[in-house]
């Protein structure tokens, strides 16, 4: 079965910025066809939304990222990326992206740590 891989992750200070990658780990799968959500999970919490852009509308974010993470799709390269700005402490956590409702199985994240 098709799982998203995603990549990017890595060390920030607080008021940095990363961006996240999100992709298929096969061929046959087209982000594009699909509502995609961006989850995180911080060291002791369970797994958390983050954003999710509807397929050809809108797009949410959960509050503690509004107006500091920004979804955006490439369709040519069936990707789709979560750009994070102003990065806080409270944002280290291991990122997941997957379908939403979630119906794939999880990967294995990318790890954000925020440090100064």
């Amino acid at each position: 079965q098709v799982q998203l891989v995603e990549s990017g992750g890595g060390l920030a200070q607080p008021g940095g910025s990363l961006r996240l990658s999100c992709t298929p780990s096969g061929s046959g799968f087209t982000l594009d066809y699909y509502t995609i959500g961006w989850f995180r999970q911080a060291p002791g919490k369970e797994r958390a939304w983050v954003a999710s852009d509807i397929r050809g509308g809108n797009t949410f974010y959960s509050d503690s990222v509004k107006g500091r993470f920004t979804f955006s799709r490439d369709n040519a390269k069936n990707t789709v990326y979560l750009q994070m700005y102003n990065l806080r402490l409270e944002d280290t956590a291991v990122y997941y992206c997957n379908t939403a409702p979630v119906t794939l199985p999880w990967g294995q994240g990318t790890q954000v740590t925020v440090s100064s």
